[in-house]
């Protein structure tokens, strides 16, 4: 119940600090460039994964990681009511000040965001049972997808009828304070410590947790992808993936390049975005009910292969260009549901902190392309960058079928 309560009122919150459609507007807004964009991307999505291997290093011994679950998010709050309260005199700053700023208080954001995802990931995996897990993450999405659209008419109605830079102020100043809220669920749950394996384990399945014998985390990352061939192919598959994400800021950028974005135009673009996570939810319960997480991916790679296609066409159509994000949403939904399912089931409680660290930092494309990409769409235009993006999503319907998700319990890991 903790999970379902924080998954709605982060819902709530995650509208008014929206990492597709709000900040990278803000960033516009403020005066950013395709390649601040770039930047900004590559923190929010990628740096914040390449984090969680020094924060994994910091987590891995301890057993009960509530506490730190709970700093990382009160940091987060921290940093959206500052940029609230920064913005609301933003007019009257240098415009180099705002956007330092801007990229500092995110840079909190993001990385005390992946502090506190590591701790959610292992609380989360040794609190839900294996075989109520599928249901759980619709039904969680399901929720988010709810919370999200009531957030969503909420955002479109301040971003259009408050001028800059006030609407923006309103937004993160509620994002913090709904964060806040998110928050009170997990301090009703009573964290069973985590259960490490013992030395005597073979050295395939020995807790990677552990600093026995003078092993620094480092070997421990490199002992996991030696012996463990699920993680290698689960991190190129989130590698070419996650382009299918990394793409959609740009897709503001190639609005704005083509014709004059206002309040309303990025409202529109974020309702209906919730609007195609609500009714993809239907589609991704039948897969994952009827097949497997894996076949979701292999839905989620088609479907983003054909969206910048359709993003450059309708780029031309200023009034059909909004329905682009009723795609994006239902990707988004899809990606939400099928990784964090496929994490859990080729991880294991003793390793879940290590792991979640690999598939943070693991995720290269997200660093490199929000900065490559913004660089050579400013030199070469969309159309390159877009056509070499759809090669590398491809290739995750080749990755996943690789990827063996058929269960294990922890006492057959460890043999």
């Amino acid at each position: 119940m903790a999970f379902l309560w924080h998954a709605l009122f982060l819902a709530l919150a995650i509208n008014f600090s929206d990492v597709n459609t709000i900040i990278p507007t803000m960033l516009i807004r403020a005066g950013g460039t395709t390649i601040h964009l770039g930047i900004l991307t590559a923190i929010m999505i990628g740096g914040t994964g390449f984090m969680q291997l020094f924060f994994a290093a910091f987590l891995a011994n301890k057993p009960n990681k509530k506490p730190f679950l709970l700093t990382g998010i009160y940091l987060r709050v921290t940093a959206l009511l500052s940029l609230g309260l920064l913005l609301t005199g933003a007019k009257s700053l240098p415009g180099a000040l705002v956007i330092g700023a801007i990229f500092l208080l995110i840079s909190l954001f993001s990385f005390s965001g992946s502090f506190a995802g590591i701790s959610y990931n292992d609380i989360l995996g040794k609190s839900i049972e294996r075989e109520e897990r599928k249901r759980f993450f619709v039904l969680k999405q399901t929720i988010a997808s709810s919370g999200i659209l009531v957030s969503a008419l909420l955002v479109r109605y301040l971003v259009k009828s408050i001028p800059y830079p006030a609407n923006y102020s309103s937004l993160f100043i509620t994002a913090g304070i709904l964060l806040s809220v998110a928050s009170l669920g997990f301090w009703a749950i009573r964290e069973r410590p985590t259960r490490l394996i013992p030395d005597t384990a073979s050295p395939h399945h020995s807790n990677p947790q552990s600093r026995r014998n003078g092993k620094s985390i480092l070997s421990s990352y490199i002992e996991i992808l030696k012996g463990d061939r699920n993680m290698v192919y689960y991190l190129l598959l989130i590698n070419a993936a996650g382009l299918g994400l990394t793409l959609v800021p740009f897709y503001i950028s190639l609005a704005k390049s083509n014709f004059q974005i206002t309040g309303r135009d990025v409202g529109n673009y974020l309702l209906l975005q919730i609007v195609g996570m609500i009714l993809s939810n239907f589609l991704w319960h039948r897969l994952v009910k009827r097949g497997s997480y894996k076949l979701v991916i292999v839905v989620y790679s088609l479907l983003a292969a054909v969206i910048p296609f359709v993003a450059l066409f309708l780029s031309r159509y200023q009034n059909y260009y909004p329905l682009l994000f009723l795609l994006t949403g239902a990707n988004a939904s899809a990606y939400k549901i099928a990784i964090p399912g496929i994490f859990l089931e080729i991880s294991r409680e003793h390793n879940r902190v290590l792991y979640t660290a690999l598939s943070g930092a693991g995720s290269l494309s997200n660093i490199i392309f929000p900065l490559a990409g913004g660089i050579l769409i400013s030199r070469f235009g969309y159309l390159p960058v877009f056509a070499f993006s759809i090669l590398i999503i491809l290739c995750g319907i080749l990755l996943v079928k690789q990827l063996d998700c058929r269960y294990q319990s922890e006492e057959e890991f460890q043999v």
